[in-house]
């Protein structure tokens, strides 16, 4: 068996990240290996960010008994991949997730093999992508525009054309890993 892969999907909000994994989650369908897991959120899923909701206390409780392979907080809400994560990784799989660059160095630092996607825009098309969703949830436009969060990317994809093309790149890499 090839061996496993949890892929990280990283950039700022706007990038167009969710879009780019409901694409590539279509192009690789027929082809078990590559795994596109629902995050925990503490919110419930919108039309720009498919999740699964959690409420707070079984995402603390769920933190704090390590029963996520990596969780974290950002924009005032609790982010986690389950521990199904983990297991797909071990078995062989291609785990592509969406999540925040502050875990990148402790995925890395865990023990499977990771590979990280970062997705990025223009600053323009960034604010305008948020600001048409229209989520009084996203906070303060400008401080999310601000926020800093550099990783060492194994690919940078740049999303301000087509998405197909963007997502074109995503599989690409996703089917060398």
């Amino acid at each position: 068996m090839m061996p496993g892969c949890l892929v990280l999907v990283v950039g700022p909000s706007g990038a167009g990240k969710d879009t780019l994994l409901r694409l590539a989650r279509a192009a690789l369908a027929d082809d078990p290996r590559y795994v596109f897991p629902r995050r925990l959120v503490t919110r419930p899923p919108s039309a720009d960010e498919d999740n699964d909701e959690i409420d707070e206390a079984a995402f603390a409780e769920g933190r704090g008994a390590g029963r996520f392979t990596l969780s974290w907080r950002a924009h005032g809400l609790g982010y986690a991949l389950p521990e199904t994560v983990g297991r797909r990784v071990a078995d062989g799989h291609v785990v592509v997730c969406n999540v925040s660059r502050r875990v990148v160095a402790e995925a890395r630092a865990a023990g499977p093999r990771v590979s990280v996607v970062a997705v990025t825009a223009p600053p323009e098309v960034l604010a305008h992508r948020i600001a048409a969703r229209g989520r009084v949830q996203d906070g303060d436009l400008a401080a999310r525009l601000a926020r800093e969060g550099d990783v060492a990317a194994d690919l940078t994809i740049l999303n301000d054309g087509a998405a197909e093309e963007a997502a074109a790149r995503l599989v690409a890499h996703l089917r060398a890993c």
